[in-house]
């Protein structure tokens, strides 16, 4: 099988394409990637020689370059997307780009080249926000789309796009929303390695509002373990969410990395909450499992332990 993969110099990315490789060397794969702030081909030093890898620099919004690095492919899976919601709230407009006319392009391209497989990685914030007076509650695939800043609307946007083309042209599309992800190479502007990173270097962790907003984690390999699931044995025109059952707040993140690290509980520091701010997500990964047989195997405990290592042996710069 030929694979190409957008983004894939991305924290996400890269590590699907190191999991692939591994478990497929058979199979091969074309990385297609515009090398923002957030990709780093440093990432992919493990198998930028291996003959079945092929890296191609370019924007998915570029329909030669899309055309050229898809030919011949039977899948796609695509990560690429502008992701950070501070960024979004700042240039909303980079997100409208990237994540909506870019999905489009590719469509269309993927729809031209008889493409096998379209799969659309995506997010749990597509839907919004739980209370916190519920714990109970969690989003599954037939909750209603309510997203909240510029870049889950943008998100929400590409999977509308991509579930129209599967209702509109029969597309062989899949689409999986899953929660947040942590582990080796992602870029230190999310939660985890941001406290992780300034933590080392004796820095403030800052915490939005009173730190009480939940994210359920979940740890990187756990989800490209999904979506291999997914891209070979998954049901066409299905969405997939995909969870960690690891619900945890600012608060709490804090803690774990600070008691890990021996690091006073001072550098905990409160700043102004984000604007709009979600207070939970939350995800029911039971179709996933009833009907793929995945469920998240490493603890938030364990993931954790594995990520500090990571950049603890990795020496990361910011």
């Amino acid at each position: 099988m030929k694979i190409l993969v957008t983004g894939g110099a991305g924290f996400i990315g890269s590590n699907f394409i190191i999991y692939i490789m591994e478990k497929y060397p058979d199979y091969k794969i074309v990385n297609l990637d515009k090398l923002t702030y957030a990709g780093n081909l440093e990432n992919l030093k493990k198998v930028e020689n291996n003959p079945n890898y092929t890296f191609i620099h370019g924007d998915i919004c570029d329909r030669k370059i899309v055309e050229r690095a898809m030919e011949g492919c039977q899948t796609v899976v695509h990560f690429a997307a502008e992701s950070h919601v501070d960024r979004s709230i700042d240039q909303p407009a980079v997100f409208i780009q990237t994540n909506i006319i870019g999905t489009e392009i590719l469509l269309e391209v993927a729809k031209e080249l008889n493409i096998k497989r379209f799969h659309h990685v995506s997010t749990d914030e597509v839907f919004g926000t739980l209370s916190l007076n519920n714990l109970e509650e969690k989003f599954n695939e037939t909750t209603p789309y309510s997203p909240r800043s510029p870049y889950s609307a943008s998100k929400a946007g590409s999977d509308h796009l991509v579930r129209a083309f599967f209702e509109t042209y029969n597309f062989p599309a899949t689409i999986s929303n899953c929660t947040n992800n942590y582990g080796p190479f992602q870029f230190p502007e999310k939660i985890i390695p941001l406290f992780i990173t300034n933590a080392f270097e004796d820095k403030p962790l800052p915490i939005y509002g009173k730190g009480q907003a939940i994210r359920d984690y979940l740890y990187v390999i756990d989800h490209c373990v999904a979506l291999d699931l997914i891209i070979h044995k998954g049901k066409i025109g299905e969405t997939y969410c995909i969870g960690g059952d690891s619900e945890k707040n600012g608060v709490e993140i804090a803690d774990t990395i600070l008691n890990l690290l021996d690091k006073p509980q001072n550098l905990k520091t409160f700043v102004e909450d984000r604007k709009g701010h979600d207070m939970r997500y939350a995800m029911d990964h039971s179709k996933i499992t009833r009907e793929l047989g995945w469920k998240p195997s490493v603890s938030f405990e364990e993931g954790i332990k594995k990520t500090i290592a990571w950049y603890k042996n990795k020496k990361w710069k910011k």
